[in-house]
């Protein structure tokens, strides 16, 4: 079956970026896929996403200046130390829900729309919970940075970030005391994968990243007196290897390659790996020092890239699906947060990996539940309405506590309305020059890049305001939206 321009276009902004969008719709019909990936495409340096509260800033002050002191003034303070860590910890909370609603912003309205789109992938391949604002700001910038640049440089980057340092309790690795959290799933989720490693190694590499630590402000630094500066013996060489000996005999690995383009494979492309595609595409990957942005270029620029079988095939994850809405009808929310908590109800929240191994995507993303919650979310948007969420169990231990006190958040006030000012003077702006008869195909095209699709088409039809033509737009979207077919991209 052969392909239009346009639904090549619209393949390629579900997939480099979050879907069309109504300022974009000029350009599928006619821009070629090159020239759209080079809109799209611009690793332009991003901005410093700064969401720290003046709260949090004087509280982070007064720990420093505590812990500036000596020990017998900290001992003398020990309470009221612990209860600005508490308000900080809570502050904190609060920030970095309001930094997710800032970065979805971007991803709604950046025209870099594929370094977003890749951030999002590495701020899940490098999963992080860390409930201090400054230090998740960070980790999401070197990321940001990153996103289409260097592997090595952001595996370097992100590991010795004070968020990745903390989480992965590398603290606790010392000399004599070796901790091989961090070692372990440094080969096992960021560069090798499961099967690639021995035991052996991940213990030798954990006493060469024996003294890595941070300062209270965040910044890197190694503890000489807690590093193990003796001899060892990792990937059957040996030596007195640093840490950073260690990221470079990862990177010197193809295996390592061959990991990151798997994964960037079934998030791009098809859950179902094509081994040959990818094989070649590692080849080049490793061949050109893991350059991300070449990546993307071989991948998007490819002639299968465009295949019938990975067009449509992907279920969108909640943050996908809640910034692709708000790009396909543009729209100013009264409570902008509230897109946390329904991107939380469907079982994703920015900042807050379900563990260490991020969120597992494809067919996790739905159930029965969340299935529900994502068809009515486009009519409480149209409707105004209110709908009750009861949020995902979360099956990390060592957030329990968060989970917790979250949990008793919703069941306390579970009902929520979602207020939106939508422009749908932009959406009747699209379809000016469309016939009445092929209104329905087109507007099938725009949200699912599809026409003709008889079945759910007829579906549509009996619930379409025939009223005007405005209306008949209007209700025709938002049930486009409110179908199966629109979970996936």
């Amino acid at each position: 079956m052969s392909i239009s321009n346009q639904s090549k276009n619209i393949h390629l902004l579900s997939r480099a970026g979050f879907g069309i969008s109504a300022r974009e719709h000029s350009l599928i019909d006619f821009h070629s896929q090159k020239k759209l990936f080079e809109e799209i495409g611009k690793n332009t340096p991003p901005e410093y996403l700064d969401k720290v509260s003046e709260e949090s800033k004087q509280m982070a002050l007064e720990l420093l200046e505590m812990a500036g002191k000596g020990k017998t003034m900290q001992n003398d303070q020990g309470d009221n130390k612990k209860d600005i860590r508490r308000d900080f910890r809570k502050q904190s909370n609060e920030d970095i829900k309001q930094l997710s609603v800032a970065w979805m912003d971007l991803m709604v309205n950046d025209e870099a729309q594929l370094r977003e789109k890749m951030s999002l992938f590495w701020h899940g391949h490098f999963a992080c919970r860390d409930a201090n604002i400054f230090h998740t700001q960070q980790l999401l910038h070197i990321i940001r940075t990153n996103a289409l640049g260097n592997f090595g440089d952001m595996l370097k980057g992100v590991s010795k970030s004070a968020a990745m340092l903390g989480f992965l309790n590398n603290q606790q690795n010392r000399k004599q005391h070796p901790n091989e959290n961090f070692a372990r799933e440094v080969m096992e989720l960021f560069t090798l994968g499961r099967g690639h490693y021995t035991e052996q190694d991940i213990k030798e590499a954990a006493r060469a990243f024996t003294g890595w630590n941070f300062e209270p402000k965040g910044d890197f630094v190694i503890r000489k007196n807690m590093h193990d500066d003796g001899v060892k013996s990792i990937f059957g060489k040996t030596g007195n290897y640093t840490g950073d000996d260690v990221l470079n005999m990862l990177l010197e690995n193809k295996q390592t390659a061959r990991y990151i383009v798997t994964k960037i494979y079934k998030y791009l492309v098809n859950d179902t790996i094509d081994t040959q595609r990818v094989e070649n595409l590692t080849d080049n990957f490793y061949k050109n020092n893991y350059d991300i942005g070449g990546l993307m270029k071989n991948i998007f620029l490819s002639d299968w890239f465009y295949d019938a079988k990975n067009i449509g095939c992907k279920i969108k994850s909640p943050v996908e699906l809640m910034v692709n809405i708000r790009r396909v009808i543009p729209m100013e929310m009264d409570k902008p947060d509230m897109q946390v908590m329904f991107t939380r109800a469907l079982g994703q929240e920015l900042f807050r990996p379900p563990n260490v191994a991020g969120w597992p995507g494809g067919k996790n993303w739905i159930d029965s539940s969340s299935l529900m919650i994502r068809l009515v979310i486009p009519r409480l948007i149209q409707d105004d309405t209110e709908f009750q969420l009861a949020i995902k169990p979360d099956d990390d231990t060592m957030m329990g506590g968060y989970m917790k006190e979250m949990r008793k958040t919703i069941q306390n006030n579970n009902r929520y309305k979602i207020k939106a000012k939508v422009d749908w003077t932009a959406i009747y702006r699209i379809f000016d020059t469309t016939k009445r008869e092929n209104l329905m195909n087109d507007i099938e095209m725009y949200l699912v890049n599809k026409q003709n699709n008889s079945a759910t088409q007829k579906v549509v039809e009996t619930i379409v305001d025939n009223a005007s033509r405005e209306l008949y737009i209007k209700s025709a979207a938002i049930a486009w939206m409110s179908t199966p077919e629109f979970q996936m991209c």
